[in-house]
């Protein structure tokens, strides 16, 4: 299912603020941790609709998760008390949503499934094994070319296995020491960014990037940033990823008054990409005419 972008260009992490394949994780406060966006309802609808259709796909939790799966809902409904009343009434047994139309039951189980029901994030948990972190329980409605079901229960490297300069390198090791590190106190963000044909939030295949023109490639593709939170959880020492969606599509450059900056940031990092990371972006066919399509808007013949 196919829907409109959040406001657009919240975040634009290609305009130089991160680099990609790198950890580039900058702290943040609790009251900016989670993000509800005047497209809040229609991806809550969209979860239950996943929820309802291919549970087994978006959902997925190991025996003995249970306690820090409920840790997590009270980490969610205590930060939604707090910053977030003109979306969320708190109650004793339920949190009522006026926006989306519903009143979620806290006592509903799993408990991660009703977290994410509150929720426009995804919600991993990763726990520590005899091989580092390892995906033990996860409300993965909104994944970005990965499948919950090939992922589950794997290990950072696993997880990451084939992603450019992870693995075997420096930056694996980082997040590594990332981990362990990690105090319970500590909130982290970090961002992704891909291109996609369409702007559709369940996406677990591999991307088709196919156009003709340039002319094209800005009428149809849709720029995906990922933002990416951690926090250690304070009982169960477990750390818990929340993956917030924003869908940009590229045709909205048109109106937006800084898109010469944004535009010229994303060509930039579209060039800087090498053979591999082009490959993992699926952007190896149709980069050069992408970067030659986003040129109009940073170039003397722009329209201003």
């Amino acid at each position: 299912m196919s829907f409109s972008s959040s406001p657009s260009f919240q975040h634009t992490p290609y305009d130089g603020t991160s680099q990609p394949f790198t950890v580039g994780l900058k702290p943040i406060d609790e009251a900016i941790w989670l993000e509800p966006d005047p497209f809040f309802a229609v991806h809550l609808a969209e979860k239950e609709r996943l929820y309802s259709l291919q549970p087994d796909s978006v959902f997925r939790e190991e025996a003995g998760t249970e306690a820090a799966q409920a840790e997590v809902l009270a980490l969610i409904t205590d930060n939604l008390s707090r910053f977030h009343g003109a979306t969320h009434q708190i109650a004793s047994g339920s949190v009522g949503i006026p926006t989306a139309g519903r009143e979620v039951s806290l006592t509903d189980k799993p408990a991660l499934l009703t977290a994410s029901r509150l929720v426009q994030e995804d919600l991993i948990l990763m726990r520590p094994g005899d091989d580092g972190y390892r995906l033990v329980a996860a409300s993965l409605c909104f994944p970005s070319s990965w499948s919950l079901a090939e992922k589950f229960g794997k290990s950072m490297s696993g997880i990451h296995e084939g992603v450019p300069g992870f693995n075997g390198s420096r930056m694996g090791q980082m997040v590594a020491r990332l981990f362990d590190n990690l105090k319970v106190d500590q909130l982290v963000c970090r961002f992704n960014w891909s291109i996609h044909p369409d702007s559709d939030l369940h996406h677990p295949l591999p991307k088709d990037m196919r156009f003709d023109c340039p002319d094209q490639a800005l009428a149809s593709l849709f720029l995906r940033v990922e933002r990416q939170t951690l926090r250690r959880l304070p009982e169960s020492g477990d750390i818990l990823f929340a993956i917030k969606i924003h869908h940009d599509p590229l045709a909205a450059l048109k109106t937006q008054d800084d898109r010469a900056d944004i535009a010229g940031g994303l060509h930039k990092q579209l060039l800087a990409l090498d053979d591999d990371q082009l490959d993992y972006k699926g952007l190896g066919e149709t980069r050069d005419a992408l970067a030659g399509a986003l040129e109009g808007f940073f170039t003397e013949s722009a329209v201003p």
